[in-house]
């Protein structure tokens, strides 16, 4: 409820919340709320979260889909800043970067995290030869024009999807704008253990090498190929 109480009034039309297979009241909070709500039957995964949101909102006929995850670790407040390069046409995602908000460490961000942040995301311009201060925000704003192009719905169901649809995006010309934002790190926001961010680092460097591949049509992969 915090993270939609901070959500500026005007975007608080159509929020969809899809609740992947929880055993606690979010549904019943959310339908309370008001929220449009999708459920699913068991956990899926946070990619298959994110394919419900992005599929549910293109039917629903949305021009701009953000996706803020909801334990308020994330300024919701920042919307408005978040959309306004899509509207002007000036971008087709923008990405909330904690590296330009500057304080990642006195928001509370691991340092093990910080570390493995710049060199996965250091790595990832090499491939990419294009400049992001960071490919791990769970604050971001896509365009029609972005989920229309790329296949997203192939991606995987688990954490990497965030870096399999920044990598789609860079192999279809699609453009990339960054707003500074800061993060809040409490024992109840949601977040991986060290044992899982070194698999979910992995799974970056493989997309990555795969994604390098692709692009040097050693190993060709339809995953990056636009759906028209």
């Amino acid at each position: 409820m915090r993270t939609l109480a901070e959500i500026p009034l005007e975007y608080r039309q159509h929020v969809i919340l899809v609740d992947d297979g929880s055993h606690d009241r979010t549904v019943e909070i959310a339908k309370e709320a008001g929220l449009i709500v999708f459920c699913h039957e068991v956990n899926l995964g946070y990619g298959a979260n994110q394919k419900t949101c992005y599929t549910q909102a293109l039917a629903m006929g949305a021009d701009i889909i953000v996706m803020v995850h909801p334990d308020h670790q994330y300024d919701a407040s920042m919307i408005p800043e978040m959309i306004q390069p899509i509207s002007d046409g000036k971008a087709d995602a923008v990405f909330g970067s904690r590296m330009l908000g500057r304080k990642p460490l006195e928001g509370g961000m691991p340092w093990w995290k910080y570390d493995a942040n710049i060199f996965l995301t250091s790595f990832a311009n090499i491939v990419f030869r294009r400049y992001l201060t960071e490919i791990h925000s769970g604050f971001r704003a896509y365009s029609r024009k972005y989920l229309e192009t790329v296949r997203f719905e192939q991606n995987s169901n688990n954490f990497v999807f965030d870096t399999q649809i920044i990598a789609q995006g860079m192999e279809n010309g699609l453009y990339f704008e960054e707003v500074p934002i800061v993060t809040r790190y409490f024992p109840e926001a949601s977040s991986i253990n060290l044992g899982r961010s070194i698999e979910y680092g992995f799974e970056i460097l493989w997309t990555l090498f795969r994604f390098y591949l692709h692009r040097k049509n050693i190993w060709r992969n339809p995953l990056y190929e636009a759906k028209n």
